[in-house]
């Protein structure tokens, strides 16, 4: 009797690709995940047919799995982990650490933010150019309501698509940092990767 193999940590080779490949040739496959890693530690990064849905830093959503299960709930029960389909995502990520990209150009999905409001802050927020900031209260105008600082505020705070949608670049009006969804130190990283802090 021949033993068996104890199973490995990662597929063969290929597979995921082919079963993504199968499952969205069945219609089968709404999102496909995958680990990004980044100077900022692991990122998970998930795509729908219309775009980029999620980039969830691993550490403070629970895990990678933890993020699927997330994104299972709030996207699609049809979540298959496909590295193959993020591979622009990783290069433009890869980029911009390195200095070398200063605007993203990946089609996103925002269907699953809650609000039409919600939207409109995360494309405010989405038009600040790299290497400039912009106050709670500026986004909150440029989404058509310049009284709803809290609201925009946490709009940004629940942003699916960090980074991407650069929330980071968004202070309070007497400069302090304000908020971020993946911690200070990651929020003032970014801002020194982009010449803001030093």
């Amino acid at each position: 009797m021949t033993p068996l193999t104890p199973p490995t940590s990662s597929p063969p080779p290929g597979l995921l690709e082919r079963l993504a490949d199968r499952a969205a040739a069945e219609g089968l496959l709404d999102v496909a995940y995958a680990a990004v890693d980044s100077p900022l530690g692991t990122l998970v990064a998930a795509r729908t047919p219309r775009g980029l849905a999620a980039l969830a830093y691993a550490d403070v959503n629970g895990g990678v799995d933890a993020v699927a299960q997330q994104l299972a709930a709030r996207l699609s029960p049809r979540v298959l982990e496909a590295p193959a389909r993020l591979d622009d995502v990783r290069r433009e990520l890869d980029e911009y650490f390195e200095g070398r990209r200063t605007r993203f150009e990946l089609p996103l999905d925002l269907s699953a933010v809650a609000t039409p409001f919600g939207r409109r802050v995360l494309e405010a927020a989405a038009a600040i150019p790299f290497g400039q900031t912009r106050t709670y209260r500026d986004v909150a105008a440029d989404a058509g309501n310049a009284r709803a600082i809290r609201a925009a505020g946490s709009a940004l705070g629940r942003n699916p698509v960090p980074i991407v949608v650069p929330c980071h670049r968004v202070l309070r009006s007497g400069g302090g940092l304000g908020g971020y969804t993946g911690g200070m130190e990651r929020k003032a990283a970014l801002l020194r990767i982009e010449g803001v802090l030093p």
